[in-house]
């Protein structure tokens, strides 16, 4: 199998069958400190300050999690939204290698260092939320284990999958240092990271699901299902989708490259048919629990049409054949998308969660929402050092750009 990450052109060894030509990876160069680099810097610092005031006082000096709400933005946004964010690199990874489809290649690289962010920044707000954050290696000693408890898996799929991560982006360190030798090594093993790539995820996305099913009756029934754990592999599948297309509209428009369109016009259509799928399959599952009504009446019924709209807007922004070879439609139906699984994701966490006793009641406060954003301005800082440094984005001429 070809490398997940390597250069390629055409009838090279180990080029996919059916690819086209494959330009190799370059950075892109220009100034490192710019003006998103230094907004993004502010934000970054402030959320190091009260992260440390969290590590100092105590989770009740930064956040409004409760014993009602004892999960709340950190665990909501940055691990269940973060990770679904990162879930780039695996569809990508499943079409391009899995699948054999090397036409996808230039979008293989960006889409894994984005899932490399989300995983790995992901890991670091699951330590931000940590009570007793000193004892997190407690989750990789067998004697502590609770081989019962979803969570558990949850946490070990997480942590083996940043590594993996970590091994499959290598290569962009190996080229841009010149270890062209400990490349060709690596490249040899990386079919099994990829295969680990594709499993790993599928495991953990749906196990997220899977922990809120074990809540029961507090989850309101316009998403509490059976079917969770495949909602969330579903919404993981289609947000992975989504990224993509959005990350390449975005990186044309700021570093005045040119939009993949051939590519990202099937990527959309991957992204409409799994959108239609799970806003389908949704429909059948209400029907078959017997909650047709639930949508009319039940706890979060404002945001269940919030989520389900924007679905439904996304979809038809690129329904059209034409709207998915256009930048702007690109764009404005991936961010729908994104944004519906954003809004799911919250509500199965949070809007929809319903404490059995006490009068509780949950919004984050404003500490817990610069520590999120921080946390997410760190991964846009970060990007573009790794963009404008290592050979990340695929190269671009005037024949084949």
């Amino acid at each position: 199998m070809a490398s997940i990450l390597s250069d390629q052109t055409p009838n090279s060894p180990g080029t996919p069958s059916g690819s086209t030509w494959v330009n190799p990876h370059k950075p892109i160069g220009g100034r490192l400190i710019t003006e998103p680099f230094l907004i993004a810097l502010v934000f970054v610092g402030i959320g190091g300050v009260l992260m440390a005031q969290r590590f100092a006082g105590g989770l009740g000096a930064v956040a409004n999690i409760s014993d009602g709400y004892p999960w709340g933005m950190w665990v909501a946004v940055d691990v269940v939204i973060g990770s679904a964010f990162g879930c780039a690199g695996y569809v990508m990874a499943f079409l391009a290698y899995i699948m054999n489809k090397g036409k996808y290649h230039p979008l293989v690289r960006p889409a894994v260092l984005a899932s490399l962010f989300g995983y790995g920044l992901a890991g670091l707000a699951v330590i931000v939320d940590l009570g007793r954050y000193w004892n997190f290696y407690h989750l990789m000693l067998p004697w502590y284990a609770q081989p019962n408890s979803v969570m558990l898996e949850v946490g070990l799929c997480v942590a083996t999958y940043t590594i993996v991560l970590m091994v499959e982006f290598a290569p962009a360190f190996l080229e841009r240092f010149g270890f062209e030798n400990a490349r060709r090594k690596l490249n040899r093993l990386l079919f099994l990271f990829v295969a680990l790539g594709v499993l790993l995820p599928t495991m953990h996305q749906s196990s997220l699901g899977t922990m809120m099913v074990v809540v029961g009756h507090k989850l309101s029934p316009l998403w509490q299902t059976q079917l969770l754990p495949v909602f969330f592999w579903l919404t993981a599948v289609l947000m992975g989708f989504g990224v993509v297309v959005w990350e390449s509209v975005m990186a044309s428009l700021c570093f005045n490259r040119p939009t993949e369109k051939a590519v990202l016009r099937k990527v959309a259509e991957l992204m409409l048919v799994t959108t239609a799928v799970f806003v389908g399959l949704r429909i059948v599952d209400f029907a078959v629990r017997g909650q047709l009504g639930a949508p009319f009446g039940a706890h979060g019924t404002l945001m269940f049409w919030v989520e389900t709209a924007l679905f439904l807007a996304g979809m038809l922004v690129v329904l059209p054949k034409k709207a998915r070879s256009e930048r702007k439609a690109l764009f404005l139906g991936s961010s729908l998308v994104l944004f519906g699984g954003i809004i799911y994701r919250l509500n199965v966490y949070i809007v929809g969660f319903i404490p059995a006793v006490g009068p509780w009641s949950y919004f984050p406060s404003l500490a817990e929402i610069f520590v999120t954003v921080g946390i997410f301005a760190l991964e846009v800082l970060l990007y573009l050092v790794f963009v404008k440094t290592l050979p990340v984005m695929h190269a671009v001429d005037a024949k084949h750009g």
